[in-house]
């Protein structure tokens, strides 16, 4: 499948808006995964909506009875024994009901925003790349709670509603057919009114005002995420300016948002007062012809307070779906779309033995990109090979690593490890065969014992100070106040470059793997620890196929095979001392670095 984004400014790649009925279908969906608690709940709320249905005609029963002239005591006793049992049903089912609900919600919720989550991290790369965080997690949070208000929506306001309208229509016209017939025309209209409303005049200002929410939470996350660059530069009141200009487009979205709903719900309160003359007019006209009793007028009475309760209800269901319904979109999208990079059905594990990798006229090229970087690239390193990968930026080197790690597909060709394709294996167990230092390591915000055994999550304690040690990463971990449990900050922004760059080799020891990935992992060490750290990777090497992504030519000197790129070829390959002889492109690198090193 084709690369896709849901970036709210690359309008070109989004995916078509789901509508407001497969929305429906999805919740319903999620509420099967729990039938039983949803049989329950539903009948409960049923029942309880029933009870409440029989509460005019209940109403009435004991008007009639305390206003007949007989004044026969046991029938008013009895009457009002009858709307006392009907209340006291009603409210203890909707306690229980409630009870269910709370539980199927929020499990529900729960698996919403994990299977969101799933589904986010199986993306490709590219599309993380491509996508603000922050506005990633805004829409799976967002999700969550509309998922929530959707089902509020449906099952507490728009079941009861249709039961009770519907059913007091009936029993109206079945007495009183013209009246009937008047409650169901208004009552219609008011629905065709409200339905229409919510899909063209509601919906498309809401999700206007949900993408500039998102947009918000990217902000927030990208300056924040890049405080130190802000800081650096004094740009604090250049970020507020350009926060507050996004966060006044929003208010006046929201704004026109609200004001919308406010117009339906001016246009809803006329058509109310229309049913409440209408009915109770035509009651008291029955009753002047002798046709309706005061219990039929009490009855009227109370039918209309309660339809005007369930038809304000109405205009709160539609602002109620409509942005439970908005709030779901995203994830539901993301749910329907398939990862760009899906392992076969079946895939077997990866098997890492000796770390033999072999590109079989591999054609690539990035989406963007008019020509492919990669054509009928053929290359086989060796087990246990050291191999340096040199050229100027955008050659292919970190490409040719990416797609070791199969963080894209090929366009032809293949790639296999071990005699394995790895097209045809998890990508996970790929991934944990293949051990990388980056030049700029990311760090999670937990403690260092944690960030050094993501390799390994079940190392020992011994085993993660033991790597830290060879990394020589120890020294500086044992004087922190709070040692191997201190918090290293949101992408490890408390500890220097050079201390990030050591936990992630102590995480490269730990994990052991037989192929090796370093981005000039010594880069940002002072002269004495980039000595003890070549040591130690020196170490880390042995037995292991290493790749090395090499700025600097002085620190691939004894490699085994030194490939030169430009624009996705292998122009020159061979050991630093033959390759300097050459007079080649890569004695040209050689000198422009010695030049200005």
């Amino acid at each position: 499948m084709s690369d896709t984004t849901f970036d709210d400014e690359d309008d070109e790649r989004r995916p078509r808006l789901l509508t407001n009925s497969q929305l429906m279908g999805f919740i319903a969906r999620r509420w099967m995964d729990h039938p039983r608690r949803f049989f329950i709940m539903t009948s409960l709320f049923a029942l309880a909506t029933f009870c409440e249905l029989a509460i005019p005609w209940a109403a009435g029963g004991l008007v009639d009875a305390v206003s007949a002239v007989e004044r026969v005591s046991a029938a008013a006793w009895s009457a009002w024994a009858t709307l006392a049992v009907i209340y006291i049903a009603y409210y203890t089912t909707r306690t229980f009901a409630f009870r269910n609900m709370n539980q199927f919600s929020s499990r529900n919720m729960e698996k919403l925003i994990t299977d969101g989550f799933t589904r986010v991290q199986a993306f490709s790369a590219d599309w993380h790349a491509s996508t603000f965080a922050g506005a990633t997690v805004r829409k799976v949070t967002r999700a969550m709670w509309g998922f929530d208000a959707a089902t509020d929506g449906i099952l507490l306001m728009l079941g009861p509603t249709v039961i009770v309208l519907t059913g007091l229509v009936i029993t109206i016209s079945l007495r009183w057919p013209i009246v009937g017939l008047y409650a169901a025309g208004l009552i219609g209209g008011f629905v065709a009114f409200q339905l229409i409303m919510m899909k063209h005049f509601i919906r498309p200002v809401n999700l206007t005002s949900n993408a500039l929410d998102t947009r918000i939470g990217a902000s927030l996350a990208d300056a924040i995420s890049a405080n130190p660059v802000v800081k650096g530069f004094g740009a604090e009141e250049r970020e507020e300016a350009r926060f507050a200009a996004l966060a006044r487009t929003w208010q006046q979205a929201v704004a026109r948002t609200w004001n919308r709903f406010n117009i339906v719900g001016m246009c809803s309160n006329v058509m109310m007062v229309l049913l409440q003359g209408g009915l109770t007019g035509l009651l008291i006209w029955r009753w002047t012809k002798g046709e309706a009793s005061p219990g039929d007028v009490a009855f009227a009475i109370t039918s209309f307070m309660l339809m005007q309760s369930y038809l304000r209800n109405f205009n709160e269901i539609t602002r109620t779906l409509q942005k439970g319904f908005d709030d779901v979109l995203d994830v539901a999208q993301f749910l329907r779309t398939d990862p760009q990079l899906a392992d076969q059905p079946g895939a077997p594990a990866f098997r890492g033995l000796s770390g033999e990798i072999v590109f079989e006229d591999v054609r690539f090229g990035y989406q963007n990109q008019a020509q492919d970087l990669y054509q009928d690239f053929s290359l086989v390193i060796r087990p246990g090979e050291r191999i340096a990968l040199v050229g100027p930026t955008g050659a292919g080197k970190s490409t040719f690593v990416k797609l070791i790690q199969r963080l894209y597909d090929l366009q032809a060709g293949r790639i296999v490890i071990d005699g394995q394709d790895i097209s045809q294996v998890s990508q996970g167990s790929l991934r944990r065969a293949i051990a990388t230092v980056p030049q700029d390591p990311a760090l999670f915000h937990r403690s260092i014992a944690e960030n050094i055994a993501y390799a390994r999550p079940d190392a020992t304690q011994d085993e993660i100070e033991l790597a830290a040690r060879r990394a020589r990463a120890h020294d500086f971990i044992a004087v922190l106040p709070k040692g191997y449990d201190t918090l290293v900050g949101e992408r490890g922004v408390k500890l220097s470059g050079g201390e990030r760059q050591r936990v992630a080799i102590a995480r490269a020891f730990l994990a052991d793997a037989p192929i090796l990935v370093l981005d000039e992992a010594t880069s940002s060490l002072d002269v004495a620890t980039e000595r003890q750290v070549q040591a130690a990777t020196e170490e880390l090497m042995k037995g292991r196929t290493t790749i090395v992504i090499a700025h600097r030519l002085s620190t691939i000197r004894s490699a085994d095979r030194i490939l030169v790129f430009e624009d996705g070829r292998i122009v020159e390959e061979g050991r630093h001392a033959d390759l300097v002889a050459r007079g080649g492109a890569y004695a040209r690198l050689h000198a422009v670095t010695e030049g200005t090193g």
